[in-house]
């Protein structure tokens, strides 16, 4: 069976009452022990997490002592889990990042872009501004890898790298995190020219799982083994400030907002979104022990089918509550008009991509 036929379809969007296009995608639902709860597609699909893995790649930014060493917060940690809208916010915490590593918009290897946000991008066209490195939505982990490198005593050139040894470690750190050996883990070159991790898609519901289910533990606990306390630590920050994760507007950001710290939530380039929810009456129904892990790949690769179907997915496994899914209405329900205004089509979704309860 080939990857195309193993994935049925999650969308549909009509014209009229014709399809036009049909979307395929897999679903992994596990729970904090790693145990699958609920598959739609393959849940072993191999998938390039793209941005999706920065959690864990933070996670071994932690361990090298990188946030106490340079004074790091909270909000540090946010944008070096974030995909950022390249607001001006974004790029002002950039740069106060950069003087405290003692490092330069010379040092990052991630390159300018076009950003994420359309408000963004028409200001600097008005403008003429030409975007730097500190202006990436990469540009936060850029930052952590350049404290990183010099936290365990490595040179910054090359940080990016895939034999520099602060990458090895990244790389160590990964493969723990999701549970896999490290020869289960592929790699490939991201956009940001950082590498990126492959993987089943499981192992990527099973990483937030891992993070909702640390910041459980540390609620419910005097002591906690470091790791633990790191992986709460991320999911305390991405929470605590989900507009340095996305942007004004953006669905990461959103979604944070909207359930209030009982989710985590991060898209990956190209289609890959994952969310940890932690522990609650909710989760206990759907049969899983402790947090649950989410994790969904769009075969096409389009983001906004993407959050789409993620909204659908939460619509139905009742994640929270109707009036905090309705704060996503237009990511789940997008209008489908022409230019005049006129009503062109429709979306619908196919059941059985969630869990019910």
């Amino acid at each position: 069976m080939t990857l195309r036929e193993s994935a049925p379809v999650a969308a549909t969007v009509y014209r009229g009452d014709v399809i036009e296009n049909t979307h395929l995608a897999h679903i992994a639902v596990v729970d904090a022990s790693g145990r699958l709860l609920h598959s739609f597609g393959d849940p072993s699909r191999v998938t390039l997490v793209r941005s999706a893995a920065k959690p864990a790649q933070a996670l071994a930014l932690i361990e090298t002592g990188a946030l106490e060493r340079f004074g790091f917060d909270e909000a540090d940690l946010a944008l070096m889990c974030g995909s950022h809208s390249s607001e001006a916010r974004h790029i002002e915490r950039t740069q106060r990042m950069l003087a405290k590593v003692e490092a330069s918009e010379a040092d990052l290897r991630c390159g300018g872009h076009t950003p994420l946000s359309d408000a963004v991008y028409i200001d600097w066209l008005k403008r003429d501004f030409k975007p730097g490195a500190v202006c990436s939505n990469c540009s936060g982990k850029h930052v952590g890898m350049l404290a990183g490198a010099r936290s365990i005593g490595e040179s910054m050139s090359g940080y990016e790298r895939p034999e520099h040894p602060l990458q090895v470690r990244v790389k160590r750190t990964v493969a723990e995190v999701c549970d896999l050996p490290e020869g289960e883990v592929r790699w490939a070159t991201d956009g940001c020219t950082l590498p990126t991790p492959a993987f089943a898609l499981d192992r990527l519901a099973r990483l937030f799982a891992k993070l909702a289910a640390a910041r459980d533990e540390v609620d419910g606990a005097l002591a906690v083994e470091p790791r633990t306390a790191a992986l709460a630590r991320i999911y305390r920050a991405m929470t605590a400030y989900p507009e340095l994760v996305g942007g004004e507007g953006r669905f990461c950001t959103t979604l944070m907002e909207a359930f209030d710290g009982a989710l985590v939530g991060k898209v990956g380039a190209d289609g890959s979104y994952a969310i940890g929810v932690r522990a609650s009456e909710q989760t206990r129904k759907w049969g899983a022990r402790g947090a649950v892990g989410i994790a969904v790949k769009i075969e096409d690769g389009g983001i906004g089918i993407l959050y789409a179907v993620v909204a659908e997915l939460l619509a139905q496994m009742d994640v929270g509550t109707p009036a905090q899914r309705a704060k996503l209405a237009r990511f789940h329900a997008p209008e489908m008009l022409n230019t005049t205004g006129v009503r062109t089509g429709r979306l619908s979704y196919s059941a059985g991509l969630g869990l019910g309860v």
